[in-house]
């Protein structure tokens, strides 16, 4: 198969041969990296792409099963990555499974268990899930084997930082300002804001204001401004990263990377996200370290700052309600410590006052978090369910919307797919009699695209929402909640929190690359499970959502042709939607506020011979469509596997 990208090809001599390979490469930290991929090319013109980790810390390692009859192992790389083939090993099924044994024991029974009976394929998998792929808890020594300094820079422009400094040991100020003077970008300027006497080394580039400054005063001429608080202790390269990144891009707003943050009992490390504005009004995003520039600062300029005021706040704020441009760049450059949240609802309130917003900022379960307004009056909201027989789900789901749900303007879609049932025929006869409810029939063999497509044509205007049979509702306000996202400007396709019948979370927001294709994130977690950095408490930023829970204006959906009923009748169509609505410059949001129950395609059944085989061509032209996506998923750090459904290491 000819792929541009694919352009180099990997020789292993010895040739491993229904065997393991271990790949380990340098590349540089950069922002929005695209991970590096291998193609396996088999017998009978069967091809294999693995999407490898990135190399986020500087050094990426890669463990790969290699079946008896590949013939060739290609790989695409980008060509300003810096990537450096560094070692290229073999393991075996025996030394994984040892390595299984000492790594993660309960999991090696499950191992032995899958081999015995044949079934090789999930043998592998386990083997692969408990040597490749190591627990965030675990970073420290995960990454003290893939750290590589980063490359020495040049001189840059002046950095003007700012640490407040109210009552803090001497010792927090001392190690923040240590980090500062090891500095490998040396022009930084630091303004600390203490009443109290500092013991500081002699330094022309330290001074320390008593009072009250404004913005403008504490950051002078210098076009480019970061806080820090007592104890924050940047790496060596940090000031020097986030200044090439900003050169790189000329327009962008501000910069930040990751940090490994000190907490009460223990230190734990924060791999963010690339820049998501809604998970910085409601949550500590982006956190430290962070610079900022040009219209930020320019309208803060005028804040008077003192020693109690939260500065960093503010300037994360007026990045979410205003920046154009932000970089990421996905690596840990600064230790740092606890932030406050005292006062940060009256900030958040304070912002949105200043914006115009008509959001209301509100505490759930302890979390500040955000409802947006609902128009007056209410949109209508059409929900549209295909379904096909099964009288026990189709009639959970209508009552669930009809009956069950607190929201003024409802109508209700059903698309049958040649249903014979006739408990379900009779259950359509007593809809009927529902001025809210329209049956649409759809004769044609099954197209799960093309049966949503048909009930949304049928709709009125207002929002869509796509909704399986196999989905429950558990509490009155989720289409409120998903509504209220919905008609915001810049939303587009807005999700649900899904559990399974047992509780477990069954959706929490669709990864593009996971499973080399895409998939739900913390899928069987426990249904309360926060998320890596408490996502999952609030409404935030996600590449796609599933179709089982999908609320969207219509007249959105009408614009990008609603599902690609011909490249994907069945799978990956709900994804490959959301994607096209994110490159109109609309937002996928996922929200726990809407929590609903599903039981996954109970009504379909897992595809086995020609629906595997179709199942398999859907990814892979899902795949081929949106490779980069594939690659870099935005809102999953380039660090984090996509091998497992856990937030994981690999």
């Amino acid at each position: 198969m000819d792929d541009p990208p694919f352009d180099r090809r990997l020789v292993v001599t010895p040739r491993p041969r229904n065997g393991w390979i271990v790949l380990q490469y340098r590349s540089r930290a950069r922002v929005r990296p695209l991970r590096p991929m291998v193609r396996m090319l088999r017998t009978g013109g069967v091809v294999q792409d693995f999407v490898l980790p990135g190399g986020a810390e500087g050094r990426g390692v890669w463990l790969g099963y290699v079946a008896p009859d590949v013939s060739e192992i290609r790989l695409a790389i980008e060509p300003d990555s810096g990537f450096v083939l560094e070692h290229v090993g073999l393991r075996t099924n025996a030394g994984l499974f040892a390595e299984c044994l000492i790594r993660r024991p309960s999991r090696a029974g499950p191992a032995l268990y899958h081999y015995a009976r044949g079934d090789e394929r999930r043998f592998r998998d386990i083997l692969r899930g408990s040597c490749a792929v190591t627990p965030l808890a675990d970073f420290a020594g995960w990454q003290a084997l893939r750290s590589v300094p980063e490359a020495a820079a040049g001189p840059g422009p002046t950095v003007a930082l700012v640490l407040p400094a109210a009552e803090e040991a001497p010792d927090r100020i001392r190690a923040t300002v240590d980090a500062l003077i090891s500095q490998s970008h040396s022009d930084w300027r630091l303004t600390i804001l203490s009443a109290r006497a500092i013991a500081l080394p002699a330094d022309e580039r330290i001074r320390v204001v008593p009072g009250a400054a404004t913005v403008r005063d504490l950051v002078g001429e210098a076009g480019i401004a970061g806080i820090l608080m007592p104890g924050d202790r940047l790496g060596p390269d940090a000031l020097a990263v986030l200044v090439a990144a900003l050169g790189s891009r000329p327009c962008a707003d501000m910069v930040y990377a990751d940090e490994i943050r000190s907490g009460p009992g223990a230190s734990h490390v924060r791999l963010k996200p690339d820049w998501s504005p809604d998970l910085a009004l409601v949550a500590d995003h982006p956190g430290a370290p962070a610079l900022y520039r040009g219209d930020l600062l320019a309208r803060l300029a005028g804040r008077a700052v003192d020693v109690s005021s939260d500065l960093a706040r503010d300037l994360a704020l007026a990045a979410a309600l205003s920046a154009r441009d932000v970089i990421h760049v996905p690596r840990v450059l600064c230790r740092s410590v606890e932030r406050s949240t005292v006062g940060e609802a009256a900030a958040l309130e304070r912002h949105l006052r200043e914006t115009g917003s008509r959001a209301t900022v509100m505490r759930r379960d302890g979390v500040v978090d955000l409802l947006w307004p609902l128009p007056d009056p209410p949109p209508l909201a059409t929900v549209v369910i295909p379904s096909r027989d099964r009288l026990d789900l189709i009639a959970r789901a209508t009552r669930g919307v009809l009956h069950e749900t607190a929201y003024p303007a409802i109508r209700l879609v059903i698309v049958d797919n040649g249903s014979t049932d006739p408990g379900v025929l009779a259950h359509y006869d007593t809809l009927r009699d529902d001025p809210r409810v329209r049956i649409v029939s759809f004769p044609q063999a099954f197209n799960f695209s093309a049966m949503v497509n048909a009930g949304v044509a049928a709709a009125e205007d207002g929002i869509v929402v796509l909704f399986n049979n196999d989905v429950a509702v558990l509490e009155p306000g989720w289409l409120d909640a998903m509504v209220r996202q919905a008609c915001r400007p810049g939303v587009g396709a807005v999700g649900a929190k899904l559990l399974y019948g047992d509780g477990r979370l069954q959706h929490a927001g669709v990864v593009v690359g996971l499973g080399g294709r895409a998939g739900h994130i913390l899928r069987c977690r426990a249904g309360d499970t926060p998320g890596h950095l408490g996502r999952l408490r609030v409404a935030h930023e996600v590449s796609a959502v599933t179709a089982a829970c999908l609320a969207v204006r219509k007249e959105l959906y009408d614009a990008v042709d609603g599902f690609d009923a011909l490249a994907f009748p069945i799978d990956f169509n709900d994804v490959d939607f959301c994607l096209r609505v994110a490159a109109t410059g609309h937002a996928c949001i996922w929200t726990p506020h809407a929590t609903l129950s599903h039981l996954e395609s109970v009504s379909r059944g897992p595809p086995v011979g020609e629906e595997r085989r179709r199942f398999e061509a859907e990814g892979d032209r899902f795949a081929a469509r949106w490779r980069d996506r594939v690659r870099h998923d935005p809102f999953y750090h380039p660090s984090l596997s996509l091998t497992t459904f856990g937030e994981e290491l690999e």
